[in-house]
């Protein structure tokens, strides 16, 4: 997986924009912030990374609601909204983005397929939480990869 023309652009974009960001994943397992690291002088717009991956460390580290969870799942576009606010809340970072989904090869269901990846994006000092649902095609690599890039591009579009 190479990020680097992407991470490129956007890193000069958040330097120019004088934004920061911070992560908030779950089934990328950090690479969303390994793409934002991955280039040099990444300290000017890289905060920090949340990996919550449990549910009881979206809960305690993003302050997801239990509710949330039991109601409507991790995968979900209510989750991956308190995870990016959350996110923003604990941070010192001016943009956030958040995901969760499941990336295979098991878990899916026929409601929520493998492949199935709900992402969001804040920033500071904005009301609005922008989020989306993918189904992205491939084996759990594939499915990552194909997250951090709609993370990244998300990313993009915001600021």
């Amino acid at each position: 997986m190479d990020f680097t023309d992407q991470m490129s652009a956007l890193g000069q974009k958040l330097v120019e924009k004088n934004e920061t960001v911070v992560t908030a994943e779950s089934c990328t397992g950090g690479m969303i912030a390994e793409a934002l690291t991955s280039i040099g002088g990444s300290t000017a717009w890289f905060d920090r990374a949340y990996i919550t991956y449990s549910y009881e460390s979206k809960r305690e580290m993003l302050g997801v609601k239990e509710l949330t969870i039991q109601k409507q799942g991790a995968v979900s576009q209510a989750c991956v909204e308190e995870m990016v606010l959350g996110a923003l809340q604990q941070s010192h970072a001016t943009v956030a983005v958040a995901c969760s989904g499941i990336a295979g090869p098991g878990g899916g269901s026929p409601q929520k397929p493998v492949g199935t990846v709900w992402l969001a994006w804040a920033k500071q000092g904005h009301d609005k939480v922008e989020s989306q649902c993918f189904v992205f095609d491939g084996d759990r690599q594939a499915v990552r990869e194909q997250a951090t890039r709609a993370a990244l591009q998300g990313i993009s579009d915001l600021i």
